[in-house]
């Protein structure tokens, strides 16, 4: 079985250990062998591939597979595992009723994709949920209308935890360049010998605003990681293949590129505002971070989560508790009279002097061909992201 990495570059994992759950090359025949004669569960979501992936970089150690009920219940009701250490999110893999009676604890189990086992799961606990719970403790809410809640109510009726070992990345070949697992990205940060780097997550374009901030906080730590988000977002989210090109522009041009790396995050959204900011911040803890950017409406959608309260949920754990540090911002925005980026703590000016522009107004722009103003976006970006809704519409 794979094992614990301890000794990596940098700082410490979550928890003091890479839980790197990949298949080793001599044991992932084997193991596909085995795996056509065992019960099988179908992964039926981006989100449980997304998470095999996590599974099998590390990414979300200290976890070694898909939770059992004695960590979901915690971290469900108060964001920790059953060891007590802080984690904000389940991760769980569902089954349908008939999946489910096919299982035995303590026997494999393969979970399929298109017809073909991705992984073998070592079946340690089957249990039932309540999706209306979980919604409402990790969600804020048990609208069906909220993407996270929608998608707990569509899973099957029953959770199956144990440890995983990962036999196939489905989405290896999306991105692969910038598809740096948490250890090769430890090792470039100790190539450069940065001993303290921010990560800037995203699921959006980089616009004057994000810029802004990434250089603000580049100006208090040695390196920055443009970590976006590239696991699967909703339908009417930017595709991450617009977004990846309106990156690499901007490292082209308007970042120093010794001091900026730029790499996947091949999670998938939850859509959970202030606890998926949480948990966030721990997975870029295991890629390696020290400090993590939380600005407005973090992992946000709709009018779930107030403003700040990404910001706020930091304050519930202790100080140094969580292992990495996040700087929080507010909303930034050209300003007229300033002649330049600023937020409320900087600006003493009114709202008529802010450029500011809705996501509505920005689309209408990009369809119709004309580039939003130079202060809300740089040139490069908006030439990137009218040909795109150009090709989309």
């Amino acid at each position: 079985m794979p094992n614990s990495l301890k000794d990596v570059p940098g700082f410490a994992p979550h928890g003091g250990a890479l839980e790197i759950r990949a298949a080793a090359p001599d044991e992932s025949a084997a193991l596909a062998k085995e795996a056509s004669a065992l019960p099988t569960i179908q992964a039926t979501s981006r989100r449980v591939l997304s998470d095999l992936e996590l599974l099998a970089v590390g990414a979300v150690s200290p976890n070694r597979g898909f939770m059992t009920e004695a960590d979901y219940l915690p971290v469900v009701d108060d964001m920790r595992l059953a060891s007590g250490l802080p984690w904000s999110l389940p991760i769980t893999l569902s089954a349908t009723d008939a999946e489910a009676k096919t299982l035995k604890k303590g026997k494999r189990a393969a979970i399929l994709h298109e017809g073909r086992a991705v992984a073998v799961i070592e079946v340690e606990d089957v249990f039932s949920y309540d999706p209306s719970a979980e919604a409402d403790k990790t969600y804020r809410t048990t609208d069906d209308k909220h993407p996270g809640a929608a998608h707990l109510y569509a899973q099957g009726p029953v959770y199956v935890g144990g440890e995983v070992t990962v036999l196939e990345n489905v989405f290896a070949h999306e991105f692969a360049q910038y598809r740096l697992t948490p250890l090769q990205l430890r090792e470039k940060i100790a190539e450069r010998g940065w001993t303290t780097v921010v990560a800037f997550q995203t699921r959006n374009p980089i616009h004057r605003a994000h810029e802004y901030l990434t250089k603000c906080a580049l100006e208090i730590v040695d390196g920055l990681v443009i970590h976006p988000l590239v696991g699967g977002t909703k339908g009417d989210d930017i595709p991450a293949e617009t977004r990846m090109q309106c990156y690499e522009v901007l490292m082209e041009n308007y970042y120093p590129r010794d001091r900026v790396i730029l790499s996947v995050f091949p999670a998938a959204m939850r859509y959970a505002g202030p606890r998926e900011a949480i948990w966030h911040s721990l997975l870029r803890k295991n890629y390696g971070m020290t400090h993590f950017i939380v600005g407005r409406d973090h992992a946000g959608v709709g009018d779930y989560y107030g403003t700040y309260d990404a910001q706020k949920i930091f304050d519930e754990f202790e100080t140094g508790e969580l292992g990495i540090w996040p700087l929080k911002f507010e909303h930034s925005f050209f300003c007229k009279a300033c002649e330049g980026m600023a937020s409320g703590k900087t600006c003493p000016h009114g709202k008529d002097q802010h450029v500011h522009l809705s996501g509505t107004q920005v689309r209408s722009m990009l369809l119709e061909g004309k580039e939003p103003p130079a202060e809300f976006s740089r040139p490069e970006v908006a030439r990137i992201l009218i040909e795109a809704e150009r090709n989309r519409a």
